[in-house]
C-alpha cells in the first residue's frame, strides 16, 4: 500500500511538473497559423523540416523561428533556396521584431499589411516585383530595411515622416523610378542608404549627402534643387543622436526629447533662462497693460460707443475675400489660417477697428493675406503645352466625361502618355484659382499602388486642368459593358483582383490617410486598369476637396452606386463609400449595370433585384455574369457574395470598415489558393473548378 502511494504522488508530480510547461510551450494560435499559412505559401519547402501539418513553432523549436513565450519574436530563413511568396496575414504577429527571408527565390510582392512592430526586415536578393507598399510608412519601429536586389517598380510612395529610428535603407538593384521622397529628409537617425542601380530622378535631399550614400546608376537631375513642398517639416541639422557621448539614444529620448531636457538640467542653465524668460514677458506685459489702461482712462463714454459700433462696420475688400474663401475652402485649409484673427467676427475694439494715432501701442496690426503656394512634387503645365499634347482638346482624344468635367489623352513630345482632366469652369471658376492650389496640394498626399497618381496640373487663363498618370486598358466600366468582339471578358480570379485592390485602395482613403477622404464618387467608370488588369481609383480626394462637390455629385442620384442615406441627405461619408463599393462588386459579379431602364422593372436596380438572392447558392449561380461561361469556383463565389450582402446594407452602421472588406477579400483568396493546392493533389484536376483556381494563386 506505502509502495502504491508513493507510486501515485510520484505520477502526480510528473503530471504537475508537465502540465505547466506544456502550457507554455504552445503557440499562440495566431502565430500559428501565420506561420504555418508561410509555409503553406513557400511551396511547403522540405530543407525547413517543419512538420506539415504542425501548429506550435514554438514549442517544437522549428527551424529559423525563435520565440519569447508562446509569441513568435524573429523569423530568420536566409539562402535556403526557398520558392513561393510572402502571404497576407502576417500582420496578426504583433511580437514579431526580425525578419530575414534574404537570398532566396521568393516572388510575388510584399504584402501590404506587415507585422507592426518590425525593426529589422530582409528581402533582399530575391524575386519579388510589383512596388513598395506604403504601409511601410506604419512600421515605427524599423531600425533596419533591405529590398535590394529585387524587381520592385514604380516610384518610392513611403512617408518617412513616422520613421525617426530607421538607420539603414538598402533599394539598390531594382527599378524604382521617380523623385526620392521630400520626407527622407526628416531621417534623423540614418547612417546608411543605397539607392544605387535603380531609375530615380530628380534631386538627392541634401541633408542626406552627409552620410554613407550610395547613389550611382539612375538619371539624377542637375542643377538647384526646388524648394521642399509645402507643409514639409524641418530637416536635423546633423545625426547628433549618434554623437552623444559614444552611447545610443533610445527611440523613447528621441520621441520625447528627454535628452534635451537631461542636458539643460546637467548644465544649470536650462531653468534660469526658462526663469528669465518667464520674468521678462511679466515686465513687458506690465507695461504693455499700463499704456493701453492709461490710453482707456482718456477716451470719452462717447468715444467707446463709437468704437463698439465700428466692430460690426462692413470689413475692407480684402478682408471679405478673406471670409468668403474660408468658407469655401476644406477643412483641412483651415489649418492654415490663424484662428483667432480670421474667424473672430468680433474683434475687439483695440484689435482692428480703433482710429489711428501716433501712439505706438495704437498702430493697426498688418492683416497677411491668405497665399497658396502650389506643391513642388507635382510639375505645373501651361495651356499651351496641354493643347499641342491633346490635339486642343479634340473630339479624338476624349476618353471619358464625368461629374467635374471631361478627360483626354496627352500625347507629349517625349513619348509619355498621361491623362488631362479638364475641369468644367461651372464648378470651380476663374476666380477661385488659390481653392484649386490647395486643391492640388491636397490630392498631391495620396500615394497607394491602387490610388491613381496625380503628376501634374495647369492654372492659367481661368482654366483649371489636373494630369494623371494614364491606363491604356481603360475603366472597368468599358471592360464589363462595353466589350467587342477584339476584347476578351474578364476570368473570376481578375474580378477578384480588381475587386481587392479597389478596397485596398478605399482603405488607405479612409484609414490611412490623415484627414481621412471620402471619395464620394466609386463607380466602374473611376477604376482604371494597367496593362496587368490592376485597379487604380480616379479622382481621389477631387470630391472631398471641391467646394459644393456634394450638390454636383447628387444630380447624379438615380445612377445605382448611391447609399440610400445620400439620396434622402445629400451626404456622402465613410459608410456610403462602402455601399458603392459593394454596388461595384456586384457589377463584377452579374456583370449589369447598377441601374438599366432596358430590364424588366423588378431587375432595373442591380442591388434591389440581386440582394434577395446572395445568399441562395442556386439563384447566386444565375446572377452570374455569362461571359465568364459558367468558369469560376463555386465557394469563393459564395464568399465574394457575402462581401457584398455586407456592404450594401441599407442602414450604414451596421456596413463594415473598409480594412475589414479587405480582409474578408485575402481571407478569400487565401481560402482558394489552399483549396487549390489540396484539388491539385487529388485525381479530379480535370474538372470545371480546378481549371480556374490554379490562375487565383497568382491575385
Amino acid at each position: 500500500m506505502v509502495e502504491f502511494q508513493r507510486l501515485l504522488v510520484c505520477i502526480t508530480t510528473c503530471i504537475l511538473c508537465w502540465m505547466p510547461n506544456g502550457a507554455t510551450a504552445a503557440t499562440d494560435p495566431n502565430d500559428a497559423a501565420a506561420v504555418r499559412f508561410l509555409f503553406q505559401n513557400m511551396n511547403s519547402p522540405p530543407q525547413l523540416g517543419w512538420p506539415p501539418n504542425g501548429d506550435d513553432p514554438c514549442g517544437q523549436s522549428w527551424k529559423g523561428i525563435t520565440c519569447s513565450g508562446n509569441r513568435v519574436t524573429e523569423i530568420k530563413l536566409s539562402n535556403l533556396g526557398l520558392t513561393g511568396s510572402l502571404p497576407y496575414g502576417l500582420q496578426v504577429l504583433t511580437s514579431l521584431t526580425y525578419v530575414d527571408m534574404s537570398s532566396n527565390s521568393l516572388g510575388g510582392s510584399i504584402p501590404y499589411q506587415l507585422p507592426p512592430y518590425l525593426q529589422h526586415l530582409n528581402l533582399a536578393y530575391n524575386n519579388i516585383t510589383g512596388t513598395v507598399p506604403y504601409s511601410i510608412s506604419n512600421l515605427t519601429a524599423l531600425t533596419d530595411l533591405n529590398f535590394s536586389h529585387n524587381q520592385l517598380q514604380q516610384g518610392l510612395g513611403v512617408d518617412f515622416l513616422n520613421l525617426s529610428t530607421l538607420s539603414t535603407l538598402d533599394l539598390s538593384f531594382n527599378f524604382l523610378t521617380g523623385d526620392l521622397p521630400q520626407t527622407m529628409s526628416s531621417l534623423s537617425r540614418i547612417t546608411t542608404m543605397n539607392v544605387e542601380n535603380n531609375n530615380f530622378t530628380g534631386w538627392i535631399p541634401e541633408q542626406l549627402k552627409n552620410i554613407n550614400l550610395q547613389t550611382g546608376g539612375n538619371a539624377w537631375s542637375s542643377g538647384p534643387a526646388p524648394p521642399p513642398p509645402p507643409g514639409t517639416p524641418p530637416a536635423p541639422k546633423s545625426n547628433q543622436h549618434h554623437k552623444s557621448g559614444g552611447g545610443s539614444t533610445t527611440p523613447s529620448d528621441t520621441a520625447t526629447g528627454s535628452s534635451s531636457i537631461d542636458e539643460g538640467k546637467k548644465s544649470g542653465t536650462g531653468g534660469g533662462a526658462i526663469a528669465g524668460i518667464v520674468i521678462s514677458v511679466i515686465v513687458v506685459g506690465a507695461i504693455v497693460a499700463f499704456f493701453l489702461v492709461k490710453r482707456k482712462s482718456k477716451k470719452s463714454s462717447s468715444d467707446l460707443e463709437k468704437q463698439d459700433n465700428q466692430s460690426f462696420a462692413p470689413l475692407p475688400s480684402n478682408e471679405v475675400h478673406e471670409e468668403k474663401s474660408m468658407q469655401t475652402s476644406s477643412v483641412t485649409d483651415l489649418k492654415t489660417f490663424d484662428t483667432s484673427a480670421s474667424i473672430n467676427l468680433k474683434p475687439p475694439p483695440i484689435d482692428r477697428h480703433k482710429s489711428f494715432d501716433d501712439e505706438e501701442f495704437s498702430k493697426r496690426p498688418t492683416i497677411v493675406k491668405k497665399t497658396v503656394t502650389a506643391p513642388a512634387n507635382v510639375k505645373s503645365y501651361s495651356i499651351a503645352e496641354l493643347q499641342i499634347a491633346t490635339g486642343s482638346f479634340s473630339v479624338d482624344h476624349l476618353v471619358g466625361e464625368g461629374s467635374f468635367g471631361r478627360v483626354y489623352r496627352a500625347q507629349f513630345d517625349d513619348g509619355q502618355v498621361l491623362a488631362v482632366k479638364k475641369i468644367d469652369s461651372s464648378i470651380l471658376p476663374n476666380d477661385l484659382t488659390d481653392d484649386f492650389i490647395q486643391i492640388i496640394s491636397n490630392i498631391s498626399n495620396l500615394h497607394h499602388p491602387n490610388v491613381t497618381e496625380l503628376v501634374g496640373y495647369c492654372s492659367e487663363y481661368g482654366q483649371h486642368l489636373l494630369v494623371y498618370e494614364f491606363h491604356k486598358n481603360g475603366s472597368l466600366h468599358d471592360f464589363l459593358h462595353l466589350s467587342d468582339e477584339y476584347s476578351k471578358p474578364l476570368i473570376w480570379n481578375s474580378r477578384v483582383k480588381i475587386a481587392l485592390g479597389t478596397a485596398r485602395a478605399l482603405e488607405y482613403l479612409h484609414e490611412v490617410s490623415s484627414p481621412s477622404v471620402v471619395h464620394k464618387n466609386i463607380k466602374s467608370a473611376n477604376i482604371l486598369l494597367d496593362t496587368e488588369l490592376n485597379p487604380h481609383l480616379s479622382d481621389s480626394g477631387l470630391a472631398s476637396y471641391i467646394p459644393n462637390a456634394d450638390q454636383i455629385l447628387n444630380h447624379n442620384v438615380g445612377s445605382g452606386y448611391d447609399a440610400p442615406e445620400v439620396a434622402l441627405s445629400g451626404q456622402y461619408t465613410l459608410k456610403s463609400d462602402v455601399y458603392s463599393f459593394g454596388v461595384v462588386m456586384l457589377e463584377l459579379l452579374s456583370g449589369r449595370n447598377p441601374f438599366d431602364s432596358s430590364r424588366p422593372r423588378s431587375e432595373q436596380s442591380l442591388v434591389r433585384w440581386a440582394t434577395p438572392q446572395l445568399h441562395d447558392i442556386d439563384a447566386l449561380a444565375k446572377m452570374v455574369d455569362p461571359a465568364m461561361k459558367g468558369l469560376y469556383p463555386v465557394k469563393s463565389l459564395s464568399r465574394f457574395a457575402d462581401v457584398i450582402a455586407l456592404c450594401v446594407q441599407p442602414e450604414p452602421e451596421f456596413r463594415p470598415p473598409m480594412s475589414e472588406v479587405v480582409q474578408a477579400l485575402v481571407r478569400l483568396v487565401q481560402r482558394a489558393n489552399m483549396s487549390k493546392r489540396t484539388f491539385s493533389s487529388s485525381d479530379h484536376g480535370g474538372s470545371q473548378r480546378g481549371s480556374d483556381e490554379p490562375v487565383l494563386r497568382d491575385i
